[in-house]
């Protein structure tokens, strides 16, 4: 049987998705959507026994797959010594609103939420990429909440300007969208080669089209005014100065947020942060040096 028309009846995507779902409970949690109220509702992977002599780590995936495909390699790591919360931010997985707000503000203000729905009332957390702009205003908004703070190839600091400026491989936030939310082979082999130095050789087009088919295709709409809205009007002056201690982790040759946002980022929280740059290493740092990755988290996290 051909490639394609195995894929008409077997899903790569989802049979990997099903993995690591399975691997998540193995780990000791528990899928659970929560109704926060207002039209919001929001799932987490949460501890099936939250332990309160061990510190508490929230996960903030990015855009992609999801939250499970994010930090499902490092999971394991953490468990033993942390009570592990994995949200879906709104309008991935399964968390959703009918509310008409987009900022990473609103995002943050939902997940607190979520975490005292849980009976949760302090945490460190890490942030990836967009996670890290949630994880960043969380910091803000509730500092006696949020005691560390990881923020991996978020580009927190960057401007509106900055897309005119040129820092950007993308031209416009159309282009920047149709890359980010990829519907097409073409688009998502574009995002790959942007997020990835390594690359896998071969990807042919019926396994990139089965991943969109099942990652890709819900609350499209929704997630492309997320991305327009994180840069409209933003400016560094605005950008609070945020007090836990802090630590940015940037892949040398990210070509979505580059380095030079992981340098200004050090700059604008000052003595309370610390930037480790990964060399040989892109956006997906957190999945294309896993070790590299861990280790840091953890001597940061624990130490």
């Amino acid at each position: 049987m051909s490639p394609i028309k195995l894929s008409k009846w077997f899903s790569f995507t989802a049979s990997r998705d099903w993995f690591y779902r399975y691997s998540f409970t193995n780990a000791g949690l528990s899928s659970v959507t929560t109704n926060l109220g207002d039209g919001t509702v929001m799932h987490c992977w949460v501890p099936k026994i939250h332990k309160h002599s061990k510190p508490t780590l929230l996960l903030i995936h990015g855009f992609g797959a999801n939250a499970m495909w994010q930090y499902g390699g490092h999971l394991r790591h953490f468990t033993t010594q942390f009570n592990v919360y994995v949200p879906d931010l709104l309008f991935f997985g399964h968390s959703f609103t009918s509310r008409p707000e987009r900022t990473e503000s609103f995002q943050a203000s939902c997940v607190m939420k979520l975490m005292e729905a849980h009976g949760v009332p302090r945490m460190s957390l890490v942030g990836i990429s967009y996670g890290g702009f949630v994880g960043y205003s969380m910091a803000a908004q509730f500092p006696e909440a949020v005691e560390r703070v990881v923020l991996c190839c978020a580009g927190v600091c960057l401007e509106e300007k900055d897309m005119e400026d040129g820092l950007f491989k993308v031209p416009d936030l159309d282009e920047a969208a149709s890359i980010l939310l990829p519907q097409k082979p073409e688009k998502l082999r574009q995002l790959i080669s942007l997020s990835f130095v390594k690359q896998a050789r071969v990807m042919p087009s019926w396994f990139l089209s089965d991943f969109i088919n099942v990652m890709c295709k819900s609350f499209v709409e929704e997630r492309r005014e997320l991305i327009q809205t994180v840069l409209k009007d933003r400016s560094l002056s605005d950008l609070p100065v945020i007090k836990q201690p802090t630590l940015i982790i940037w892949g040398e040759q990210d070509q979505i947020f580059p380095l030079e946002l992981g340098y200004r980022l050090r700059r604008h929280v000052e003595e309370n942060a610390q930037l480790v740059i990964i060399k040989n290493a892109g956006h997906a740092v957190n999945l294309e040096k896993p070790k590299e990755f861990v280790k840091n988290l953890k001597l940061f996290l624990l130490g």
